[in-house]
């Protein structure tokens, strides 16, 4: 393995387009409570439109070699980006600041997994999102079957928080203070 990290800037986003799509299949394959609710979620429908959204992104790729192999985004966005027609995914009143910082997409290739990539995405992430110091609360929704990476952040310290969709999205919590 030749695995590289690389900040992808938002203009050069199309490089994770097969991962994003990858992992929307995978969460799919896991889900037992509602998984249609994946059939319209894509790259198009989910990435692009959250970069848009937000005040700041940050994304990381792996690849070895060439080859991308996994990725992560992350944003500040506004509160309010959490409430919409889908679903509200947290009380905005428990939010004292008004932006929030979310771990929002993380996939790896299942063959890279437990070599600490992830942690090496993760740990990259935070570094990113603690540098707001107006952001106090980060969150992390983690769909329905996941039980592999709902472990893998309470390890990180993050904490359940609740549920939303009657089931289909865990959230998961960190306040800063």
């Amino acid at each position: 393995m030749n695995l590289q990290y690389e900040i992808i800037p938002d203009d050069k986003i199309e490089c994770c387009r097969d991962l994003c799509n990858e992992l929307m299949a995978f969460q799919k394959s896991k889900s037992y409570i509602k998984p249609e609710l994946f059939n319209d979620m894509n790259f198009e429908t989910r990435m692009i439109p959250s970069i848009k959204s937000a005040i700041d992104n940050y994304t990381v790729i792996v690849k070895d070699d060439d080859k991308p192999v996994g990725y992560v985004y992350s944003n500040i966005s506004p509160k309010e980006a959490y409430s919409s027609d889908f679903a509200t995914f947290f009380d905005l009143s428990s939010v004292r600041g008004n932006n929030v910082g979310c771990l929002s997409q993380f996939y790896i290739k299942e063959e890279y997994r437990q070599y600490g990539v992830g942690s090496t995405l993760f740990n990259m992430s935070m570094k990113w999102l603690k540098q707001f110091d107006d952001v106090e609360d980060y969150f992390i929704f983690v769909s329905n079957g996941n039980d592999n990476a709902l472990e893998f952040y309470k390890r990180k310290g993050f904490s359940v928080s609740h549920d939303i969709l009657d089931g289909f999205i865990t959230v998961l919590r960190k306040n800063q203070l």
